[in-house]
C-alpha cells in the first residue's frame, strides 16, 4: 500500500506558536488559564489540563479563581473581552493568530463608514467569528453557506464589505461573492481566507481524486478539519474522520492500493505520524532510512540547534550530516551568535551546500531571512500597511532600514514633509514608512515617510478646525518670524499672528519679541477658510479701555519718548497708548527737529491738549506747561503791584 500524506497536514502558524506557547507558559508560572479550549483538539487539551491549564469560558470566572496568566487564544476575542480583562486587572497572554487580527482591523476600519455592511462569511457559532464580530463598529451580518448567501437581500443604501473566517470553505466564498455580484450588489471583496487554509484544502481536494481512501485526522469540533472531510468525500467515498489513532481501524484499509492522509490545523504531527507509520506497516530499519531525508541545494530544511558558537550554529537537520550556519551566513550584522540563539532552539535555514568541505551541510539563515522578509515587504505593498522599523543606516540621499534581513530605501525627498539637510538624527530612530515601490530584482524596495505625517497633518487639520472658533483662545508653538508677524502651529495647521496684533503697543520687529520654539497663548481673530488669524490683544487688557478719562485734557502726564520723527516725538504714556509732542510744542522757543531737544528713552512730562477716542490720538504739550508755569509765576507780582 502507497500512503501520501499531504504536506499542509498538522498545525499551522498559528496554532502551532499557540500550543507552543502555551507549553512553555507552563513551565514558567502557574496556574495559567485558557479563554476557551486552546485548539480543536481534545489529546492536546487534556495534555495541558494534566500540566495545570484549566479552561474557562466566561471571563467572570477569573474573579472567583486564583491570580494567574490568561491566554487568549488563536481564534481571537471581541475587543469588549479586552476592556474586561483590562478593567479586571487580570494579566493575559495575547495569542491571537496575526491572521486573524487583521480581519479584526479590517473589520473595524470598513464598519466605521456608515455606508458599509459587513458580511462575514463563516460558521456564526464559532469563536473567530464570535472575535471578528466583536470589532465591528456596527451589526454584521454572518452567511454561513450559499443557501444563505442566495436569500440575502442588501438593504438599499448600503454597501457590503464581504470578509471570510480564516477555514472557511475557499470554494464556498467564491460561490457567495459570485451571487452577490450577479445582485448587482457594489461589493468589496476582501478574501481573509487564510492562505495555509486555501493550500490545505487544495491538497486535500487534489490528493483526494487520486487516492482509493482518505483519512481526515482532528477535532470533532473543529471546524477546518470537518471542511476536509467535506471535500474529500465529495472525491473519496472511502473517506474517514478520526481523531487520533485510537479511532483507526487498519483492517479496513487492507484492499486499499493507495491511502491520503491529510489533517486539520488543530492536530499534532505526533498524531499524524502515528497514523502514517501504523498504515504503512514498514520495518523500523526503513522507516529508520526514511528519517534521513533527502536534501537539494535551495531547499528550506528546520534543525534544532545542538551547538552555537560565537561564529556559528550547528543544527540537527535530519540528514545524515548535521548543518552549519556561519555567522557571515546569520546576518548581515556582526552579531556574537550566542546571544541570539540558544541550544535546543528551533530554526529555519536555506541549503547553500551539501558538502562544505568538511562532510557538512552549509545553510544560510539569513537569505532566507531575506526571502521572508521580501515576502512581508510585497504584502504591505500590496495592502498599503504601515510598517514601523529602525534606521540601520544613513546614506547619500536617503536612509536605509532593515526587515527580516530585506532592505528599504527611503529617498531623502520622501523622508519627511519639509526638506531636511541632514539626516543624522534619523541613525537608530524607529520610523514608520509604506512601502511604494516593490521589486526586488531590480534591488528597489521605496519606502515612503512622508505620505504618512502629510496624512497624519490633514487628520490634525480636520479635527484642529472641528474644534476651533473665532475668540477662542489657543496655545501653540512659534514655528517662523518674519518681518510682519509669526507663524504659530497650534496643531494641525499655522496661525498668523500679525505684527499689529501683537501687542496693544508699537512692535518695531517680531523677532525681538518672539523666538522659535517658544510657547503662545493667543485667541483666534478671525477664521477665513484655511486662513487662522491670531491676536495677544486681549480686549480685557485693552489700554484704551478708560483711556478718556486717564488722558482728558488739562491732565499732566508722565510717559517714555519711544520714537521720533521730523515733525515730532511719540511718548509711550503706557503700553499701548502713544501720544504725540509735536515739534512746535516742545519749547517755547522754536525747534528745528525734536531731536535736538530730546532722546529716546527719556522721561518727559507735557500736558494733554487734545483727545481723539475713535482715532485714538493724543496730543501732548511741554510748551502749554511753560506757559501755565509762567503765569502763575507772574499772577503775585501783579497783585502786589495793586495792593500798594
Amino acid at each position: 500500500m502507497e500512503v501520501k500524506i499531504a504536506k499542509t497536514a498538522g498545525f499551522c502558524f498559528g496554532v502551532k506558536r499557540a500550543v507552543d506557547r502555551a507549553y512553555e507558559l507552563t513551565d514558567e508560572e502557574k496556574p495559567i488559564y485558557t479563554y476557551g479550549e486552546l485548539i480543536h483538539n481534545e489529546s492536546v487539551v487534556e495534555n495541558l489540563r494534566k500540566r495545570g491549564v484549566k479552561v474557562i469560558h466566561d471571563l467572570h470566572e477569573l474573579a472567583t479563581l486564583p491570580e494567574g496568566k490568561v491566554i487568549i487564544r488563536s481564534h481571537g476575542i471581541p475587543e469588549s473581552d479586552y476592556k474586561t480583562l483590562k478593567e479586571g486587572g487580570f494579566r493575559y497572554e495575547d495569542l491571537t493568530c496575526p491572521f486573524v487580527e487583521k480581519i479584526h482591523k479590517l473589520a473595524r476600519d470598513y464598519s466605521k463608514d456608515p455606508d458599509n455592511l459587513i458580511v462575514i462569511t463563516g460558521d456564526p457559532l464559532h469563536a473567530e467569528v464570535i472575535g471578528i464580530k466583536g470589532w465591528c463598529l456596527t451589526e454584521p451580518v454572518i452567511i454561513k453557506d450559499v443557501a444563505e448567501a442566495e436569500n440575502f437581500h442588501v438593504p438599499e443604501g448600503k454597501r457590503p464589505v464581504i470578509l471570510s473566517q480564516t477555514t472557511f470553505n475557499a470554494k464556498n466564498f467564491q460561490l457567495i461573492v459570485e451571487i452577490f455580484l450577479k445582485k448587482r450588489y457594489d461589493s468589496i471583496v476582501l478574501n481573509t481566507i487564510c492562505q495555509t487554509t486555501h493550500e490545505r484544502q487544495a491538497e486535500a481536494d487534489a490528493l483526494s481524486r487520486e487516492c482509493d481512501a482518505m483519512i481526515v485526522i482532528g477535532g470533532k469540533n473543529s471546524s477546518n478539519t470537518q471542511k476536509l472531510y467535506n471535500i474529500c468525500i465529495k472525491n473519496c467515498v472511502d473517506t474517514y474522520y478520526i481523531q487520533t489513532l485510537d479511532d483507526l481501524d487498519p483492517g479496513k484499509f487492507g484492499s486499499f492500493r493507495c491511502v491520503g492522509i491529510t489533517a486539520g490545523a488543530s492536530t499534532p504531527r505526533k498524531i499524524i505520524e502515528e497514523v502514517r507509520t501504523v498504515m504503512a506497516e514498514k520495518s523500523f530499519d526503513e522507516l529508520l532510512e526514511e528519517s534521513f531525508k533527502t536534501i537539494h541545494n535551495g531547499e528550506v530544511v528546520e534543525g534544532t540547534v545542538i551547538d552555537v558558537k560565537p561564529d556559528q550554529i550547528i543544527l540537527d537537520i535530519g540528514y545524515k550530516s548535521e548543518g552549519i550556519i556561519t555567522r557571515q551566513e546569520y546576518s548581515n550584522t556582526p552579531v556574537d551568535l550566542t546571544t541570539v540563539v540558544n541550544t535546543g532552539d528551533k530554526m529555519e535555514a536555506k541549503v547553500l551546500k551539501l558538502n562544505d568541505g568538511e562532510g557538512q551541510v552549509l545553510l544560510t539563515y539569513k537569505r532566507l531571512a531575506a526571502e521572508k522578509g521580501n515576502k512581508k515587504l510585497e504584502e504591505a505593498y500590496e495592502n498599503h500597511e504601515v510598517l514601523k522599523a529602525k534606521v540601520s543606516q544613513v546614506l547619500n540621499g536617503g536612509l536605509s532600514v532593515v526587515i527580516d534581513e530585506a532592505r528599504v530605501f527611503i529617498p531623502a525627498s520622501l523622508v519627511s514633509d519639509t526638506y531636511e539637510r541632514n539626516l543624522d538624527k534619523y541613525d537608530g530612530q524607529e520610523i514608520e514608512f509604506v512601502i511604494t515601490e516593490f521589486n526586488p530584482r531590480r534591488r528597489r524596495i521605496i519606502g515612503d515617510r512622508k505620505q504618512l505625517l502629510l496624512a497624519k497633518k490633514e487628520e490634525e487639520k480636520k479635527a484642529l478646525f472641528e474644534r476651533i472658533h473665532v475668540g477662542d483662545t489657543v496655545e501653540g508653538t512659534v514655528k517662523n518670524i518674519t518681518d510682519f508677524g509669526a507663524f504659530i502651529d497650534l496643531g494641525g495647521a499655522d496661525g498668523l499672528l500679525h505684527i499689529s496684533e501683537m501687542s496693544w503697543g508699537h512692535i518695531e520687529n517680531p523677532k525681538k519679541v518672539f523666538k522659535v520654539g517658544q510657547t503662545v497663548k493667543c485667541f483666534i481673530k478671525d477664521i477665513n477658510g484655511e486662513k487662522i488669524a491670531l491676536s495677544l490683544k486681549f480686549p480685557d487688557a485693552n489700554p484704551w479701555v478708560d483711556a478718556e478719562t486717564k488722558y482728558a485734557p488739562g491732565t499732566i502726564v508722565t510717559g517714555k519718548v519711544a520714537r521720533m520723527t521730523d515733525f515730532g516725538a511719540f511718548v509711550e504714556l503706557e503700553p499701548g497708548v502713544d501720544a504725540l509732542l509735536h515739534v512746535s510744542q516742545i519749547a517755547k522757543e522754536h525747534v528745528e527737529k525734536p531731536s535736538d531737544v530730546l532722546k529716546t528713552g527719556e522721561e518727559v512730562t507735557a500736558k494733554v491738549v487734545d483727545f481723539n477716542a475713535d482715532t485714538k490720538k493724543i496730543s501732548l504739550s511741554i510748551k502749554a506747561l511753560l506757559s501755565d508755569d509762567s503765569d502763575s509765576e507772574d499772577a503775585p507780582a501783579e497783585d502786589s503791584e495793586k495792593t500798594e
